[in-house]
Order: C-alpha cells, then sequence, then structure tokens
C-alpha cells in the first residue's frame, strides 16, 4: 500500500522545498538535477536500497553514506526492504512519495530519535555561495542522546544542540578540533578529532548512534565548489571512514527513507502519473 512520509519528514520537505530557504539555497543552480544523498544512520540494520524498483544499494550498512545520486526533478516513490530481500515488493517501510526540485542538495539521515525509535530527517544542504577565505560549518544531532554541546578548539561553538536539530555557520577556512559532550558538561563523550573546513566547502558533521548503547559515532559530508566564483554545481564528495569517533560523507535534503522497524531499506520509485 502507497504511504506518505511521517509528519515530521513531510513538514520538513514543505518547508525546504516550498519555503523561502530553498529558493537561496537553489539560487545559482536552477537548471541542474537535484542531487540527493542518504545516511544510514541505524546501528545494527544492514538494509537494502531500491530506486525506481530496482536494486541501488545492497547491503547497505550503518555508518554508510551513499550518493549524490543526481536525478532529475520530480515525483519518484521510497521503498525500504530488510537486506538481501528478493526484490521491494515486501517493503518494511513504505513505498513513500518524494519529491524533488531542481537545484536542490537534499540529505536523507535515517537515525535514531532522543529516544532511540528509528525515524527518518530530511535536510536541504546550504549550498549558497561562500565568502573567499572561508569555509561553512554545520552540525547535526541525528543521535539516541538527550541535548549536546558541539565543541571547537576547546571553546563551546553550539550549546544544547538537541536531536533532530541543526547549527550553521561560516568561519574561516582552516583546521579545528571537534568535540562532543553532553549539555552543560565537559567530558567529551565523541572526539574530539580534527577537522577541515575547506575553503569554499560546507563541512557537515552528524553526531549518531546511541549513547545508552555505547555507539555513538560521527560522520561527515563535504559538498565543494562554493566559491565566490564556483567552477561547477555542489554536489559533495563522499567518504565512508569507521563508525566510533569516524566521519562519513553526505549531501542534501530529500525525503528517503531508511527506517527500521526491525529491519530497513531504502528505495525511490519514480511515481506514475
Amino acid at each position: 500500500m502507497r504511504t506518505s512520509l511521517p509528519l515530521a519528514a513531510t513538514a520538513a520537505l514543505g518547508l525546504a522545498l516550498a519555503g523561502s530557504a530553498a529558493p537561496a539555497f537553489a539560487d545559482q543552480h536552477e537548471d541542474s538535477a537535484a542531487h540527493l544523498s542518504v545516511l544510514h544512520a541505524v546501528p545494527d540494520l544492514p538494509v537494502d536500497v531500491y530506486v525506481d524498483g530496482e536494486l541501488t544499494l545492497d547491503d547497505f550498512m550503518p555508518g554508510d553514506l551513499a550518493g549524490p545520486l543526481e536525478l532529475p526533478a520530480g515525483d519518484y516513490e521510497v521503498a525500504i526492504t530488510a537486506a538481501d530481500a528478493a526484490d521491494d515488493s515486501e517493503p518494511v517501510l513504505g513505498p513513500v512519495s518524494v519529491s524533488l526540485e531542481e537545484g536542490m542538495n537534499y540529505t536523507a539521515a535515517a537515525h535514531l530519535d532522543a529516544e532511540g525509535a528509528p525515524t527518518v530527517t530530511p535536510f536541504v544542504n546550504d549550498i549558497s555561495e561562500i565568502a573567499a577565505g572561508e569555509g561553512r560549518l554545520t552540525v547535526r544531532h541525528t543521535a539516541a542522546a538527550p541535548e549536546v554541546d558541539i565543541w571547537a578548539n576547546g571553546e563551546v561553538a553550539v550549546e544544547s544542540l538537541a536531536n533532530p536539530d541543526e547549527a550553521s555557520l561560516d568561519l574561516p577556512a582552516g583546521s579545528l578540533e571537534a568535540a562532543v559532550s553532553l549539555a552543560g558538561e565537559t567530558d567529551p563523550v565523541l572526539g574530539p578529532q580534527s577537522l577541515d573546513v575547506a575553503e569554499g566547502s560546507h563541512t557537515i558533521v552528524y553526531a549518531w548512534g546511541s549513547a545508552e548503547d555505547g555507539n555513538l559515532a560521527l560522520a561527515t559530508q563535504v559538498i565543494d565548489g562554493m566559491h565566490s566564483a564556483p567552477d561547477g554545481v555542489p554536489t559533495g564528495n563522499v567518504q565512508v571512514p569507521n563508525q566510533q569517533s569516524q566521519l562519513a560523507l553526505i549531501t542534501g535534503v530529500g525525503i528517503l527513507g531508511l527506517l527500521a522497524a526491525g529491519v530497513a531499506a531504502v528505495s525511490i520509485r519514480r511515481a506514475r502519473a
């Protein structure tokens, strides 16, 4: 049976695509395709991902990032199956409807909410121009954990960030030491870890996993090409490191499902008129 995205995801997509932020992000890339990446941040749940009814990601593992997929703007269907399913005829989630807009850059993060239940959060990645000599840093809380503080070079840069909120700022390009602690505390639960913020690039850091289960991890996404005189369409570079205190990459905010009620998998399927 066809279903729609969870209410929170639908609302976020509506804000992203119909709200005032979307035109600003897409402003310089109106004629390009949409770019969509997916982060699998639900621990211990390998899945398969189908796109338009075809297997796109096989044995998609926790901590992995897929994408960016370059997709024509339009409507798609997303289905989620258990790993090694024969096809997408018996999804554990979906199919769900997804709409992508020209020139937009999306990330769908399947993760745990603050209470530890699987969920999916769509993010729109800001690909607007960055001033010369600066880079953009965004931190997203996608872990089963209470509010956290984000540290940069020994100082609190973001206070009391809650799941699934994000904080973003432009800052001088360079290296910094990043760490995550519980809000109001000084002992890190993740990091410290060296992080490069490159000129003209958007670096996105995700905290994911479960504090209670002791498997918290960091994932990062880097989107290039936002210099004052960009040479191309920002799509993002993907790197998939190890879990515990390592970084994995992502881009965008489309709505892709990586939810698991026992086992999960994602697929995007072109919607038929």
